[in-house]
Formats: structure tokens, C-alpha cells, sequence
């Protein structure tokens, strides 16, 4: 384990060969109670003491005010005050966490950050009967050598939660006489809701998994069925649509199993993911994906899949 200090921009790659691994780092943190939590190293750029925070009428629930930062101006959230676990009168938070991920840079205050731990995705999983005001904004589970759990933030939805869901705009279907079936996988429960609608303007059929061990299991199974009455999968499942972080299986390891297996050959594997930076998308391309897009852009989704999806009308 090692400490977090300062900025992290040093040590990605080192960190991109962690892709294929199946390990993940997350950044341990706390917001005064006694439960541990963490997201995802990729999304973090940097830690500092809490700066001086510029209030600003009229911001959403949560977020506290804006700092300057290297002359970009950026919003800073209270997570204890989103996640419902500030009390009245607590202090905002010692330390700062800026973040980067869906094409956004936030400012995460926090009570303290502790240190990186390595983990191994199939240790991670989703969380169930979870009791705590934070729930709805936790994705994943796991725990540490001591026994403490440590629950995983679903940043994507803190984002939409804090500010909006940004509407879908004009999306243009794809020709009738296309007939586009997609197999998608992500943990969020926002990205699943938006994928879902970009695929339905489009007017492909879709089935979803939660996880990336679930999706596996799945798409092995269909493999083996269509093997079994003789045909290519191919013809029957146009496009897989994968996210990075999954708990159990991470995108990277589910896009290696695919391209590995000869039953997948032809359909094309497209990574979505807030992770949205050169040396995540050099990660994703050694693997073997055939696309990389960045969440959560509704037209760029549906225009990175369009061709694909249309790849069996042209033929």
C-alpha cells in the first residue's frame, strides 16, 4: 500500500498495466463516520488540503461553491452532505479530491484521504441490503485484509444526481430493414438507464448485464447455443457494448475473453466509459476493442455505434 499525496498524473502508466489484470487501485477515503469508502485512482487527478471555496448563489444541493484551479474555474461537492452523512454544523472537510471523469473536473471535499490499495475486481462486488443514507450512490463492495468493508462510489450518478440528467437530444433511428440486436454490461444503474434510451431512438433490441462476470457468463451462453443449432452468433448479436470498471469482471478482462474466443468472431466490442482519458483508451486498444467512447454523450454513443449497427444492412 502506499500513501496519496499530491498529483497523480506521474504515475499513469505505470498504473495503465493494470489493464487485462483484472486488479483495479482505489483511493481509500473517509467523511467523518466510521465507514470507509473509495473510487477509482483513473478518476482521480489530484489531492490537496480544502481550498478557499468561492460561494455562489443559486448551486444545487451539495455543492458548496467554485475554486479556480490552474485558471479553470470548477465546482466543489460536499460528498458527507450528498451522501446525507454530514450533520448539522460538521465542518465541509480537511481535504480535497479533483476528479475527472465524464468529460467533467469536480472538486470532491472529503473528512481525509488514507491511502491506494490494489484489489482484485473478482474480490469486488455488488453491493445488497445495504442500510446506509449513501446506497443509492454506491456501485460496488469489497473489503480489506482487516475485515472493514470499503464501499465503492457510483460517481456517474452522484453527477447526474447533484446536477440533472443531461436530456438525449435528436437522435436519428437507424433504417427500418435494420435489424441490430446489442449486448451491453455496465454497473451503474444511470449508464444502464441511458444506454438503454440512446439503443431504443436508435431502434435496436438490447439485453443487459450488471457486472462484467454476469455478462461473461451470458454471452457464453448464447455462444454455446447458437453453436449448438449451428449457426454464428454473429448473425444474431450485432454489437457488444462494454463498461471499464465492472465489480467481478472489469471491461478490459470481458473484451479479452471475447476477442480470445473464435464463437465472437465478428461482432465488434465497443468500450463506454467515464474514464475518458488517452491512456484509458490505450488501454481498452490493447485489449482488442474496436471502439472507445466516452460517457455519458448521447449523440457521440449513438454516432460511435451507428456504423457498426448498420454493418449487417450493408452487407
Amino acid at each position: 500500500m502506499e500513501r496519496f499525496e499530491g498529483n497523480l498524473l506521474e504515475t499513469v502508466d505505470a498504473r495503465t498495466k493494470l489493464a487485462g489484470s483484472n486488479r483495479m487501485e482505489i483511493l481509500l477515503f473517509s467523511l467523518g463516520t466510521s465507514e470507509t469508502f473509495g473510487i477509482n485512482v483513473f478518476k482521480v487527478r489530484e489531492v490537496s488540503k480544502t481550498p478557499f471555496i468561492t460561494r455562489s448563489p443559486n448551486m444545487p444541493a451539495g455543492v458548496e461553491g467554485l475554486i479556480s484551479l490552474r485558471g479553470n474555474v470548477i465546482p466543489v461537492l460536499s460528498l458527507g452532505r450528498i451522501l446525507g452523512l454530514q450533520k448539522p454544523g460538521q465542518e465541509l472537510g480537511g481535504s480535497m479530491m479533483v476528479t475527472e471523469y465524464s468529460k467533467r473536473t469536480l472538486g470532491f471535499l472529503v473528512h481525509d484521504v488514507d491511502r491506494i490499495i490494489r484489489v482484485e475486481w473478482d474480490k469486488v462486488r455488488q453491493p445488497e441490503n445495504v442500510s446506509s443514507s449513501a446506497a443509492a450512490f454506491i456501485t460496488a463492495i469489497t473489503s480489506l485484509p482487516d475485515g472493514r468493508l470499503v464501499s465503492i462510489l457510483d460517481v456517474e450518478t452522484i453527477l447526474a444526481n447533484t446536477f440533472g440528467e443531461t436530456p438525449i437530444g435528436q437522435i436519428t433511428p437507424l433504417a427500418k430493414e435494420v435489424e441490430a440486436h446489442v449486448f451491453f454490461a455496465d454497473d451503474s444503474s444511470i449508464a444502464r438507464k441511458k444506454i438503454a434510451e440512446v439503443l431504443d431512438k436508435l431502434g435496436a433490441r438490447h439485453k443487459y448485464a450488471m457486472n462484467g462476470a454476469e455478462a461473461w457468463t451470458r454471452l457464453e451462453g448464447m455462444a454455446s447455443h447458437a453453436q449448438l443449432q449451428k449457426r454464428r452468433l454473429a448473425d444474431e448479436l450485432t454489437m457488444i457494448l462494454v463498461d471499464a470498471e465492472m465489480p467481478e469482471m472489469d471491461g478490459y478482462v470481458l473484451t479479452r475473453n471475447i476477442k480470445a474466443d473464435a464463437r465472437f468472431d465478428g461482432i465488434p466490442v465497443v468500450m463506454h466509459s467515464s474514464l475518458s482519458s488517452e491512456a484509458n483508451r490505450a488501454m481498452g486498444k490493447s485489449v482488442g476493442v474496436d471502439a472507445y467512447v466516452a460517457k455519458f454523450d448521447a449523440e457521440v454513443l449513438a454516432e460511435t455505434l451507428r456504423p457498426y449497427l448498420m454493418k449487417s444492412y450493408r452487407e
